[in-house]
């Protein structure tokens, strides 16, 4: 298969719309770890940890920065395996409502063939389009909160949930996911401006 992270950025920067549109080119995948930041309680970077340089906040430039700790929100940090599980979140909750007409499947082709995704990519679409993802398959193997909600933002940043079928997806999988309420609306919120 083709690199899922080229793939996720490239069905996230096919998204129309407010935060998507202006954010999409951090990214796919950072848009999603930056929405499951600021879902998680205590999720906000402190104004140190925020500091792109590294350095604590007043040193001197030039001054040595202490060696950058990963988070479990560093898009760097986000491998292959958890970036196709949020391809497949993705691809779950677009067909979730079990509507996927022609133009919308030429359309999420159009935007992998933007990014260059190849024939191997296209064919993975499809076969996921043919046979999406369970939940419970989807929360099997996710380790602990973070990436819980990681794959829920990616499943929510698919779609815009304006069916019933889709509001029932997106609350079963963060059931399933163990992602607080408080957590799932802070993202709705997050994608709703």
């Amino acid at each position: 298969m083709a690199d899922a992270k080229q793939m996720v950025d490239a069905l996230v920067r096919d998204r129309q719309g407010g935060t998507i549109a202006a954010t999409a080119v951090l990214g796919g995948v950072a848009l999603i770890v930056g929405l499951a930041l600021k879902a998680l309680p205590g999720g906000e970077p402190s104004p140190a940890s925020a500091n792109a340089a590294g350095a604590p906040l007043g040193a001197a430039p030039g001054a040595d920065a202490p060696a950058k700790v990963p988070t479990p929100f560093d898009h760097a940090q986000i491998g292959e395996d958890e970036a196709r599980i949020m391809l497949r979140a993705m691809v779950a909750a677009t067909m979730a409502d079990g509507l996927m007409d022609a133009e919308e499947r030429k359309r999420l082709h159009s935007a992998l063939a933007t990014a260059k995704i190849g024939a191997a990519g296209q064919a993975w679409l499809d076969e996921e389009l043919a046979e999406p993802a369970s939940i419970d398959s989807l929360a099997d193997g996710v380790k602990g909160p973070a990436q819980a909600a990681r794959i829920y933002a990616a499943a929510r940043l698919a779609i815009e949930p304006d069916t019933l079928q889709e509001r029932q997806f997106l609350k079963m999988l963060a059931e399933a996911l163990d992602v607080p309420p408080d957590a799932v609306a802070r993202l709705d919120q997050a994608l709703a401006a």
